[in-house]
């Protein structure tokens, strides 16, 4: 018998700084913690455990954070639950790419475009919205011009950097994470989908790495993360960027994309377009 823990977060940053927290607990230590949407902007975080965890140590090591719900506990049958819990994931489909798990590689297997991205500890599987959505602009933005030079700031799974290497050919990418574990899942990603040759993935915060600021000027800057560190990020993107080169941003519910837009527009950027689904908004921007 394994037993799956459940705790409800308010957004994506409480979702992250719970799983997080659950995932460095070595009592009870889990097997492995999950982080997916909910309802927009909630996430939910599951963990699951050999053993009947003590909830008490669980909400103590959790009290100091904020935007979480109560925690919740069931048993669950004693089957391959990794298989199970990946199999019920479906396919993403994001315009000519299909994000897909470890369960679906032959269906997928001749698929120029397919990702394969397992659930797990780093950000970005296409099952959220924002992701699907950056997705899409890189593919449309594929069909229209070539880039040479990517980078993806806050990588996550390394989801949009793969991509990146898929659409546009020949191009660099460099991807950055300030969370180790992230960097560690990006490039065993890179590597399964045969793209660690193009896709350098650095343990950075932002453009501060020096491999990053001598790989400037970029063509294409990726950019799914919060609405605060894009706002705050937004002279550093436009003298990253060459005279017209374009910013997809996204990790923005609906009603703060207008914030950020106008903040990019005073930055020097006019918006190309603009991406709505399941209340997150994607921009695409162009330097001016």
């Amino acid at each position: 018998m394994l037993f799956k823990l459940r705790i409800h977060a308010a957004d994506v940053a409480a979702g992250r700084a719970a799983a997080t927290v659950i995932g460095e607990l070595l009592a009870p230590e889990p097997l492995a913690v999950t982080l997916f949407e909910d309802k927009p902007p909630s996430f939910v975080v599951e963990a699951y455990y050999a053993i009947e965890p003590a909830l008490d140590a669980i909400a103590e090591a959790l009290a100091g954070l904020a935007d979480l719900g109560a925690l919740s506990l069931v048993a669950v049958p004693d089957e391959n639950w990794v298989a199970l819990s990946q199999a019920a994931l479906p396919p993403v489909p994001a315009g000519r790419f299909v994000v897909h798990g470890s369960h679906d590689r032959q269906r997928f297997a001749m698929w120029r475009h397919a990702i394969e991205i397992d659930a797990g500890e780093a950000f970005g599987t296409g099952h959220n919205a924002t992701t699907a959505l950056c997705l899409e602009a890189i593919d449309l933005l594929a069909r229209r011009r070539r880039f040479r030079r990517v980078v993806d700031l806050g990588c996550g799974s390394g989801v949009l950097a793969i991509a990146a290497a898929r659409a546009f050919a020949g191009a660099r990418v460099l991807a950055v994470d300030n969370d180790p574990l992230a960097t560690a899942v990006a490039r065993a990603n890179a590597r399964l989908n045969r793209v660690a040759a193009r896709v350098r993935i650095l343990d950075a915060a932002g453009f501060g790495h020096a491999v990053v600021r001598h790989a400037q000027p970029f063509d294409l800057v990726l950019a799914n993360i919060l609405p605060n560190p894009l706002i705050e990020l937004a002279p550093a993107v436009r003298r990253a960027l060459r005279p017209g080169g374009i910013a997809v941003l996204s990790g923005l519910l609906d009603q703060q994309a207008h914030e950020v837009r106008a903040i990019y527009a005073a930055a020097g950027f006019r918006l190309l377009h603009r991406r709505s689904r399941a209340g997150w908004t994607a921009l695409t921007l162009a330097r001016r």
